[in-house]
């Protein structure tokens, strides 16, 4: 069997999103055949992402049938030198946003990061809310960040996931009063005086609002996509609206909506109350043509594993964490979507 009839074979290989099969969608970029092995390069962008994995899974069985054993490889191509590269070993950059502080933005970031590598994901985290830097203690960070002799920057990593915070950079009890060129000269070389390495995801957990600090990341750093955080209620929607307006403006894909403390889970009497309203945000990504990532429940114990430094998505057994690990899937998937379809379309 050469090189033509695995490729043929490989069509009968559908992407469940893009609608065609991986050939014909040009998400097969090289295949090679030494006797009883088929080494194939594909256009597959989300590492571990749920429906990256099944074409994986598929394409493997489909080979044992033929006797060949598959050697899967996936690189996403493109067009820039390596010099343009601004962070040429991370794959993915997703931003998390949200229009006004209080909706759990860095929870989801943190729960994000967290699930990813428990999928088995290299993963870094990027607390680039300035203002508000409050991810180490949500991941019980507590080894500082060391210097290399040519002054790069080795973050520390908990749970599997690298983590960079303005936390470590100033006193825990100081004041942070940034002007906007400040911000940008400090996202800046936070984002080129660390040593993240090979990374399948960059989680960014960006400061509330449309400030600075979006603005220079929007410019900086080419964001795969961006995943916005709500609550269901009126008043978080309308600035939410305002966030997603902004990434529109810049380009940006938004990969979805997330809405936070859903519904409250009473742990005395097991009923669920709706605190902040219902349905709010998935009417919102109805409305606007976008993804529905997740419904994630106001839970005690989410707010402990916050204050505790575990994120609850590791936790096993938990509807709560089953919550946020089919919201991490989700954006996963996203992310997928978001790769493959820039490669087909080229």
């Amino acid at each position: 069997m050469d090189e033509a009839d695995v490729r043929d074979l490989l069509r009968a290989v559908e992407d469940p999103d893009l609608g065609g099969d991986i050939v014909s969608l040009g998400l097969v970029n090289a295949i090679d055949v030494d006797g009883d092995t088929a080494r194939i390069s594909l256009a597959l962008g989300a590492p571990y992402s749920p429906t990256e994995s099944e074409i994986g899974r598929q394409i493997r069985e489909l080979l044992a049938d033929e006797g060949l054993e598959a050697d899967l490889t996936a690189k996403i191509p493109t067009d820039r030198a390596p010099e343009e590269e601004v962070l040429p070993g991370v794959k993915n950059i997703i931003a998390v946003s949200s229009g006004k502080g209080g909706v759990g933005k860095s929870t989801v970031a943190v729960n994000l990061a967290a699930g990813l590598s428990k999928l088995g994901a290299r993963v870094g985290l990027f607390d680039a809310d300035v203002y508000g830097p409050n991810v180490p203690r949500m991941l019980a960070a507590d080894e500082a960040p060391q210097a290399t002799e040519d002054q790069t920057i080795i973050p520390p990593e908990k749970y599997g996931v690298k983590l960079i915070s303005m936390a470590f950079l100033v006193g825990e009890d100081d004041p942070v009063i940034w002007r906007g060129p400040m911000v940008h000269q400090l996202i800046t070389q936070l984002v080129e005086d660390v040593e993240w390495g090979s990374l399948d995801y960059l989680v960014l957990d960006l400061p509330p609002g449309t400030g600075d600090t979006q603005l220079t990341i929007l410019q900086t750093l080419p964001l795969t996509g961006a995943v916005i955080v709500t609550t269901p209620q009126t008043v978080a929607l309308d600035d939410a609206n305002k966030g997603l307006r902004m990434f529109g403006k810049h380009d940006t894909n938004v990969l979805g909506i997330v809405e936070n403390m859903s519904t409250f889970r009473c742990p005395d009497c097991g009923s669920n109350h709706d605190i902040f309203g219902a349905g709010g945000g998935r009417d919102f990504a109805a409305s606007n043509d976008l993804p529905f990532l997740g419904a994630l429940p106001l839970d005690p114990a989410v707010r402990e594993g916050g204050d505790g430094g575990r994120p609850i998505v590791l936790d096993e057994d938990n509807e709560t964490a089953d919550a946020f690990r089919v919201m991490t899937e989700n954006v996963a998937d996203m992310t997928g979507i978001i790769q493959r379809r820039r490669v087909s379309q080229q």
